[in-house]
């Protein structure tokens, strides 16, 4: 058989994974003109296609790892201290506010959760703090604070101070539509500490990682 003539081996070859239209400027005119002549058949159609693809990756990317992370407002953490000593109270309430921000940063850059900005729930968190002497112990709360802040998932942590040796740390996270528990988390350390507090908190973000890759709705 004959060889093709080059213009119908051109028509007829295979689309390449390629763009013809490999440039920012060449793409935008590309899909300008296809936008004012209604997109043309053929090989020109396939490139405006192809280009407007391109162009909406990373966006629709953006929107599918934002989909992908829950949402969480996360208040910090309160103190349950069964041998209350004022004059340590400073040193508690600096490590409270440590570990917070610390559990804040672990499960933001750990994907498990997508931490929302609390500015807006500032005053439905003042009001629940000042009608309540525990947030994790509040009956409905917590639904303000979620309506304010944009995510209904609302996570409380407490550490409950029995001894200078025995301390526990806790975080629970709630469907503030319904009050209802999503996760609940617990650990035991020994020592009343900088670096004990430190550890208990990597320890738990360790252990929720690990579950929510075997679980993936797991504090959802």
């Amino acid at each position: 058989m004959p060889p093709l003539p080059k213009s119908v081996a051109a028509e007829t070859a295979p689309l390449r994974p390629t763009l013809s239209c490999d440039s920012a400027p060449a793409l935008s005119d590309t899909l300008s003109d296809a936008i004012s002549s209604g997109i043309p058949s053929g090989a020109s159609r396939r490139c405006c296609l192809g280009a407007l693809g391109l162009l909406l990756l990373p966006w629709r990317t953006a929107i599918a790892a934002e989909e992908a992370v829950p949402t969480l407002a996360f208040v910090g953490f309160e103190l349950i201290d069964d041998q209350p000593d004022p004059a340590r109270a400073p040193q508690l309430q600096a490590r409270l506010e440590a570990i917070g921000r610390q559990m804040a940063r672990g499960l933001d850059e750990r994907g498990l959760y997508r931490l929302v900005d609390l500015a807006p729930a500032a005053a439905a968190l003042e009001r629940a703090r000042a009608q309540n002497e525990y947030l994790h112990r509040c009956n409905g709360c917590l639904a303000g604070i979620a309506a304010a802040s944009g995510s209904h998932r609302v996570g409380v942590g407490w550490v409950q101070r029995v001894s200078n040796l025995i301390l526990n740390l806790n975080l629970a996270i709630w469907d503030a539509r319904d009050h209802r528990m999503l996760l609940t988390k617990s650990v035991d350390i020994r020592g009343d500490n900088d670096e004990s507090w430190r550890r208990g908190i990597d320890y738990m973000l360790r252990d929720m990682v690990e579950r929510r890759a075997r679980q993936p709705r797991y504090g959802v």
